[in-house]
């Protein structure tokens, strides 16, 4: 480990242990004496290991090199999701460490697949914890450290595109940490917003934050067992189906909304793309259920927009067990298992810009078909000569599938059947949680073996980092000179 690595370790550390400030109030407020001191306990030896590192560390060159940039945000969120396991599991309430670092995973990488099936038994400390860490992992814990920290010096950029999503990782103001605040801000200003609207309606302070920390970080993660149903507020539903959407839009977008930029807003080609994916999926789902399920049509409308919106946003929240819908409307869900959101959100999946990239490659390949001589430009944004995109794009499709293939192999080798262990595979690469068959919205990750759930905790890293930054902190960076022919 270079000491440049070990400087941004020793910053992310801190700043997620500093988070833990939050629990160990609520743990204060509603007398859980023993979480707090378990909270405190791990908020102080985050503390004192960061400290140690900068004082060994703060005489040192801050260069990093290129590759050393995915080394330290791989390692960065391997640390940060074990440190975050160490509460959840002193808590008591898991049964074993690997338990406790699939939920602390789960977590991190805005996933939301659960091994519990009581949550409202937790303290109420443990519950904010877990969708805390939903939040924190949203917007990315390298966003929040180049943003908190204005001198960190080693290449904030680069640790950015480690760990954003999308294959555009542009930033839009000229210094990489007033782009990372900005983020942060609205961010911020969202969650607080949804939290006010959530408490309104009816939850609790408690319960509002934490549903917008899950929502905002399109995490999954609640309260209640029956997830956001549970409270039987239809109005909490609608603003959590807004938030889940708002998370899943290219942040970036707000930003030059507010900076009276619209025109890059309306041509954005993602956007467009994904307004229409949610609106042919809502209107299908709704009139499969209207027609010919048993529910009436406001709320067929409603659970269609939600659960729409939860799988979309790769959120997972539930509002009533999709897998008791008709077979053509579970059809339209999995669909969106393989979609996502936009690039630059915090949702996961393969993100709608790359879709919509192929998609308009396809197109120009009918028409070079039926027009030989013609010239086609394949535009993004409005903008011509994007081809480039789609050799990066169809590469990175060929790693995420690879691993979706591997994941399916591991859940049939412990046990799982097929139609489970690919609809798993997608969810836990994708950061959806809930899948089909025994892994349902209604069930959990518990009774899954041990090398099953390490597996899984691997490929929500994975899939939360895009793939490439965990296989090359995997694989050690080796570096072959490559070859002409290749």
């Amino acid at each position: 480990m270079t000491f440049a690595m070990a400087r941004i370790l020793t910053y992310a550390t801190g700043i997620v242990g500093t988070a833990l400030l939050l629990p160990i109030a609520v743990a204060i407020k509603y007398g859980e004496s023993r979480m707090a001191v378990i909270f405190s306990s791990t908020m102080l030896a985050g503390w004192i290991a960061a400290a140690a590192f900068w004082l060994k560390t703060r005489n040192h060159p801050k260069t990093l090199a290129v590759k050393n940039a995915f080394s330290v945000v791989g390692g960065i969120w391997i640390v940060i999701c074990l440190y975050g396991a160490i509460p959840l599991y002193f808590s008591g309430v898991f049964p074993s460490f690997t338990d406790a670092v699939f939920e602390s995973v789960s977590g991190f990488t805005t996933t939301g697949a659960s091994v519990l099936s009581d949550v409202e038994s937790l303290p109420r400390s443990v519950n904010l914890w877990r969708c805390m860490s939903h939040w924190l992992g949203g917007m990315g814990v390298i966003t929040l450290a180049v943003a908190l920290i204005p001198l960190l010096g080693v290449g904030g950029f680069r640790l950015i595109k480690a760990e954003a999503t999308g294959p555009d990782k542009g930033k839009f103001t000229a210094h990489i940490a007033t782009t990372a605040k900005i983020l942060w801000s609205v961010y911020l200003g969202m969650t607080v917003i949804q939290s006010a609207i959530l408490w309104y309606l009816g939850m609790d302070a408690v319960d509002a934050v934490c549903h917008a920390f899950s929502t905002l970080g399109t995490g999954g993660f609640s309260t209640r067992n029956a997830s956001v149903g549970g409270f039987g507020i239809p109005a909490a539903e609608w603003v959590c189906t807004l938030f889940m959407l708002l998370a899943s839009v290219n942040f970036v977008l707000y930003c030059r909304l507010l900076t009276g930029r619209l025109s890059d807003v309306f041509h954005d080609s993602e956007l467009r793309a994904f307004i229409v994916i949610v609106l042919v999926a809502v209107t299908s789902i709704t009139g499969i259920e209207f027609f010919h399920g048993t529910a009436g049509f406001a709320k067929s409308v409603r659970d269609a927009c939600f659960q729409v919106s939860s799988i979309i946003s790769t959120t997972g929240f539930m509002t009533y067990d999709y897998t008791q819908w008709l077979p053509s409307g579970q059809t339209i869900l999995l669909a969106l298992f393989c979609i996502g959101g936009c690039s630059g959100s915090t949702a996961g999946g393969i993100k709608v810009i790359r879709w919509t990239v192929l998609a308009k490659q396809c197109h120009n390949e009918i028409r070079r078909l039926m027009h030989p001589h013609a010239v086609f430009s394949l535009r993004v944004n409005g903008i011509p000569g994007r081809e480039g995109y789609v050799p990066i794009i169809a590469s990175f499709m060929f790693v995420y599938f690879l691993l979706v293939f591997a994941t399916v192999v591991a859940g049939t080798l412990a046990g799982l059947d097929v139609f489970t262990s690919v609809t798993a595979a997608l969810s836990m690469v994708g950061n959806i949680g809930p899948a089909f068959g025994s892994l349902n919205p209604t069930s959990n990750y518990g009774f899954l073996p041990p090398l099953l759930k390490w597996w899984y905790c691997f490929a929500m890293l994975a899939g939360r980092l895009e793939i490439y930054t965990l296989l090359l902190l995997a694989t050690g960076f080796r570096r072959n000179t490559p070859s002409r022919n290749t």
